[in-house]
Parts: C-alpha cells; structure tokens; sequence
C-alpha cells in the first residue's frame, strides 16, 4: 500500500473515531465508557495500515475529537484525551506490530493490543496521579480494571467487528495478500 492510500485511510479511520462515539453519546453520556467506539477504527488501523499509522491514528484521534468535540475532555475533570492519546496509541501501534511484524492472527494481535493499551493507560494514570496530582483517579489498577469491567460490552463489540470487517476487507480484495492483515 503506499503512502497516499495510507494517508488518507488514517483519515478515514480518524474521521470515523470522531463520528462512532458522537453517535453513541446521542444513548447517553456513559455510552462510551460502556462501548467504546473510538478503540475499534484505531484497531483497525494498526491492522490495516501497520504500526506507524496505527499509532498516528491512535494518537491523533482522541486529540482532535478532545479540541472538536470536548469528548474526551482534555483537562478537567479528568484527563480522559491524555489518557486516551497514549491507550490508543498503543492499540494502534500494538495490533500492527503483532499482526503485521510478528505475524500473529487477528485475535491473538487484537487481544494483546487491547492488553497493551490498558497497561498504557494504567501507567499514565499513575504518573498523572502521583506526579500532577489528579487525586479523583483513585488507584491506577482499580481504574484499569473498572475500565475493563465497565467497557466489557465494547471489548465483545470489539472482538466480533474488527475479525469481522478485516476479514470483509480481505475478501473484497480492498486489502490485497501480503497486506497487514492475517486471519
């Protein structure tokens, strides 16, 4: 795949993790926390465009969704984007390194990605709380885990739609052999 289609795809997945989660709040304010709609076009983007992108997208959308949306808030009353930005980052970069570099199949990458991207975000809720000070984060594993638990639905979501479309994708021939992708 080359540079402009990977560029513009990472702009594609980005719009959609601006949009999905947009849709899912119209349920209600916690319908995020529950579903997770941002995490699934970043996954796939690590899938589909490798690491690097995977990170870019990972990274890039929950900033730009914090400025045009306020969703994930960026500073108060938790820093959700600052945790969200590394979280994502590694779900992006993880899924396309697993899958992509060390050829492991869909739902070994999508499992350890989703691992890698709590450990993430457990290790920046840690220094937020223990080096800024943000104190309304309780313990940085009970955080993990209450996210894990509340987001249980998003993490079958998640497990069902990405196999699903990256398998979809492959037999469209939108992504061709040798891609990413390794069912």
């Amino acid at each position: 795949m080359n540079k402009t289609k990977k560029i513009t795809l990472s702009g594609i997945f980005i719009a959609i993790g601006i949009l999905l989660p947009m849709v899912f709040h119209f349920a209600g304010s916690e319908a995020g926390k529950v579903f997770l709609p941002m995490h699934i076009p970043v996954l796939l983007s690590g899938f589909v465009l490798g690491p690097a992108y995977g990170l870019g997208v990972g990274v890039i959308t929950p900033l730009l969704s914090s400025i045009l949306t306020g969703m994930p808030p960026l500073v108060t009353p938790v820093p959700m984007a600052v945790i969200m930005i590394f979280e994502l980052g590694a779900y992006g970069m993880v899924s396309g390194l697993l899958n992509k570099k060390f050829k492991l199949n869909m739902i070994c990458s999508l499992l350890g990605s989703m691992l890698a991207g709590r450990i993430a975000a457990g290790i920046v809720v840690a220094v937020i709380l223990y080096v800024f000070g943000f104190k309304n984060l309780g313990n940085p594993v009970i955080y993990v885990w209450g996210g894990i638990i509340t987001g249980l639905p998003g993490i079958v979501i998640q497990l069902i739609v990405v196999p699903a479309f990256l398998t979809l994708l492959k037999k469209s021939r939108v992504m061709q052999e040798g891609s990413s992708v390794d069912t």
